[in-house]
């Protein structure tokens, strides 16, 4: 590199620097001081209602014995059933929500009158606090009452009220219908951005060659789009992995769907123990980001493949 640029590019950066250095020190006051208050205090013995009272205990929160039992969070087979639940539940959550989200995208982006009131319409269950829609499918699932047996038995595909929200097994499936409701709007947006940026030409000469339109779909709309769904999972990944407002409104965090963040919030608010609790959330923060970096990494290499 010349001199000249080399200087230029040395200047430019420390203006970089100098420009992002606010967002910087704003992001670790917001993020980086409580995370880190956080791994501290999963080393310690503190309570919630004496924070300032504590002793270092070392990984005792995470894996410990005591008189040869052993004690902790990875050893708590509660926590291990909230990580089955809420693996279960972004998994299957996610994939709902990416395949009905491309299916709405794909309906939005075509030629119809009054899309923009569609895509307007298609807003309104994001647009609901998670709160209220839980409360809305709480009712919609009560077995006495809710609309959902009652259209059920309606349509002759049961014979008596279903109790959704004690059952284990339906419970869980109603804290996903709920779920993919509220956030498959979120996806179809994303997709429906990264849909219009595909240049039609693509798909005319696609058409003349004579490729029919799953092949259309698979070698030119999937490949485009990646980037962007790419985006969309980690986001919607990461909420799943942290999720407790919608379980713990619609099932009072039962043992059937309890997440890790609300095996987390029961250990920290419900019995006091602020080390177990932090430990917890260190380790919800860590599968998060395991995850994140994984879909990164696969994306890495389908990028790769693709190009070669």
């Amino acid at each position: 590199m010349p001199r000249n640029a080399k200087t230029i590019f040395n200047r430019r950066a420390k203006e970089a620097w100098f420009l992002t250095m606010p967002a910087l020190l704003m992001l670790f006051g917001v993020a980086g001081w409580p995370l880190f208050r956080t791994f501290f205090y999963s080393f310690t013995d503190a309570a919630l209602d004496t924070p300032d009272e504590y002793s270092l205990v070392g990984l005792t929160n995470y894996l410990g014995w005591v008189d040869g039992e052993a004690i902790g969070v990875l050893a708590d087979p509660l926590w291990w059933r909230s990580v089955v639940n809420t693996l279960s539940f972004a998994a299957v959550s996610v994939t709902c929500e990416l395949i009905l989200g491309m299916a709405v995208a794909l309906l939005m982006h075509q030629s119809l009158r009054g899309r923009g009131l569609i895509r307007t319409a298609v807003l309104i269950p994001w647009a609901i606090p998670t709160i209220v829609s839980a409360k809305m499918w709480g009712w919609m699932f009560h077995d006495q009452y809710g609309v959902v047996n009652d259209i059920l038995s309606r349509l002759g595909l049961i014979d008596h009220p279903v109790a959704w929200i004690a059952e284990p097994f339906l419970s869980m499936c109603a804290v996903v219908i709920a779920d993919v409701w509220k956030t498959t709007p979120f996806m179809a947006l994303l997709l429906l951005a990264a849909l219009q940026t595909i240049p039609t030409s693509l798909y005319e000469a696609a058409r003349v060659d004579g490729a029919s339109a799953w092949t259309r779909f698979w070698h030119i709309t999937i490949p485009l789009i990646r980037p962007a769904m790419i985006v969309a999972l980690i986001f919607r990944a990461m909420d799943a992995l942290r999720v407790f407002d919608l379980i713990y409104v619609l099932t009072s965090n039962s043992e059937a769907t309890i997440s890790v963040s609300g095996y987390a919030r029961d250990q920290l608010v419900g019995y006091q123990k602020m080390g177990t609790g932090s430990a917890a959330s260190v380790l919800v923060f860590l599968m998060v980001t395991m995850v994140a970096a994984c879909f990164l990494y696969f994306n890495r290499i389908a990028a790769g493949s693709g190009e070669k």
